[in-house]
């Protein structure tokens, strides 16, 4: 009897299986596609390999931080439980910033689940990106990654303003060839036929545009 109820647990575990990921994928699509027609101001994200959970993003640096006019690229991995666990985000470009440490690890309640987190299935790819755009402006010294940043921009802010903004002159800026071959630059990545051939391929589009169309396009 145990036998049998064991061998129907497992079938239904397997059938449930493709459906989680069905789900995941659709939702996935809907949040690729609303990035791609309505990005947060500042922020782009795009698709970086043939996997939808393998996905890139660019933050350009607020006016009023000292990491205006840097270009922030980030990586975005998407667990399989996602949304039922927060994706896992980390900058590839180096940040000068108390909650950002050296390997590019980011210190979020949003990224991290409950009873230390504040991670919910309700916010999405879009919402966590715009929360580390208002974190690049507002850090949190009280919750750092690094002590001794977080200790500058306790006691020392004019010297936390320089050097913060040195490394984005030195780590984040893009000549203009550059800043214009990513506008232009087409995502090459392809979504697997089997689940999203109706999907638009999405091209990548650089954080300046983002920005530029939330300005001029009203």
């Amino acid at each position: 009897m145990n036998e049998r109820k064991s061998s129907k647990s497992i079938r239904a575990g397997e059938a449930a299986a493709p459906l989680k990921t069905m789900q995941r994928v659709s939702r996935l699509k809907k949040e690729m596609q609303l990035l791609a027609s309505q990005p947060p101001p500042g922020i782009s994200c795009w698709q970086n390999s043939d996997q939808m959970d393998d996905l890139r993003a660019q933050i350009l640096g607020s006016a009023d931080s000292p990491y205006e006019g840097g270009i922030f690229n980030l990586e975005i991995v998407v667990p399989e439980r996602y949304p039922f666990e927060p994706p896992k985000i980390r900058f590839l470009t180096p940040i000068y910033h108390p909650n950002i440490d050296t390997a590019g690890r980011i210190c979020l309640d949003i990224l991290k689940l409950p009873p230390k987190g504040a991670w919910k299935p309700s916010l999405n790819i879009s919402t966590v990106l715009t929360s580390i755009h208002l974190l690049m402006s507002e850090p949190n010294p009280d919750d750092p990654l690094m002590a001794d940043i977080s200790s500058e921009f306790k006691y020392n802010r004019q010297s936390f303003l320089e050097n913060a903004k040195q490394w984005t002159l030195k780590h984040a800026r893009q000549t203009k060839k550059d800043e214009i071959s990513g506008c232009l630059k087409e995502n090459q990545s392809q979504v697997g036929e089997a689940v999203t051939k109706d999907m638009p391929v999405l091209r990548k589009r650089s954080a300046y545009d983002s920005e530029n169309a939330k300005r001029f396009c009203l």
